[in-house]
């Protein structure tokens, strides 16, 4: 059973209890701010986001007049990026993978502008609209992978399957994205907003807690 901000299950006999915070824990990752708003089929100005204006943006087109979906086509190489990020790993989807909801681009231009997303409250609320379709499948297997063995849950010995082609980028795509490799890692912008990361990564650390 699913609800927004909790889910309960019990799996191979284990009963297990998540809200944004127990997962945060479990995936590493910020489970205290960012934007959490389930915004599927809304099309709706907000504080986050004016849905004409990223319509605008991710479409490259400033005259378009109405809010609407936005084609992967339409999109330059990093937009296209960051909308497979998000179709994959914020709010997972298996159709209509060649356009984008108002909840995309809204994610999306969080990405681009470097605001924070609430991943983990977010993961329990789409869970949370997708087992209410029945024709829809449940996401984040790989993650739901480390929530079970948190809870020991036992698994099988059955292999993850392997990436599909389409889960790949080439490097000259990654190239055109403006993405730099260094030392086997793909960097976005220059040298210098990476020290600027890495500066700020020792601020936070310095104010952390011991």
């Amino acid at each position: 059973m699913t609800h927004k901000e909790v889910a309960r299950s019990c799996v191979k006999g284990v009963k297990i209890e998540l809200d944004g915070m127990i997962l945060a824990g479990i995936l590493g990752v910020p489970g205290n701010n960012g934007i959490c708003e389930y915004l599927k089929d809304v099309w709706e100005e907000s504080t986050y986001c004016k849905p004409l204006e990223i319509t605008r943006k991710f479409a490259n087109d400033e005259m378009i007049t109405v809010a609407r979906r936005v084609k992967s086509i339409e999109m330059k190489p990093f937009q296209r990026f960051l909308h497979f990020i998000v179709m994959k790993n914020v709010a997972p989807r298996f159709r209509k993978r060649d356009t984008t909801s108002f909840m995309d681009l809204t994610y999306m231009d969080h990405l681009l502008t470097r605001r924070l997303v609430n991943l983990p409250r977010v993961m329990l609320r789409h869970m949370a609209y997708v087992i209410s379709v029945p024709s829809h499948e449940l996401p984040y297997g790989d993650w739901l992978t480390r929530v079970f063995e948190e809870y020991n849950v036992p698994l099988d010995d059955k292999q993850g399957e392997e990436p599909k082609s389409y889960d790949y980028f080439e490097e000259t795509f990654l190239s055109m994205c403006q993405l730099k490799r260094e030392h086997g890692v793909w960097w976005l912008g220059t040298g210098e907003n990476r020290r600027r990361d890495d500066e700020d990564e020792g601020v936070n650390n310095e104010n952390a807690p011991a």
